[in-house]
């Protein structure tokens, strides 16, 4: 089982999505949750690959879980024995925005 470690500004997009689907459709915002909840525990206990996010970011660079409902990916960093979520980046958003967040 990995450490899950979820940045402040990942954790308030999060929160953010779940409010909007909320005022959407009442239930889509407890259903946005439970799919966020299902993805990371599978992250936490390593039973997905996770695929890189640009081409030629090797092992080390960030990695996505792609949510199956929602247009969203969670965007990670592997540190030791320890993910990091640093986004969980809309799929209109603009690609990469999250990177000031990673630091090397």
């Amino acid at each position: 089982m990995r450490r899950l470690r979820i940045l402040e500004a990942a954790a308030e997009e999060a929160v953010e999505a779940a409010t909007w689907y909320e005022r959407q459709r009442a239930g889509l915002g407890a259903d946005f949750e439970r799919a966020v909840n299902a993805a990371l525990d599978l992250l936490e206990d390593d039973i997905v690959p996770l695929a890189p996010i640009a081409v030629g970011a090797g092992v080390r660079g960030p990695k996505r879980l792609t949510l199956k409902r929602f247009p969203f990916d969670i965007v990670v960093i592997e540190s030791g024995d320890e993910l990091i979520v640093v986004a969980f980046a809309h799929h209109a958003r603009r690609p990469g925005y999250w990177r000031a967040r990673v630091r090397d």
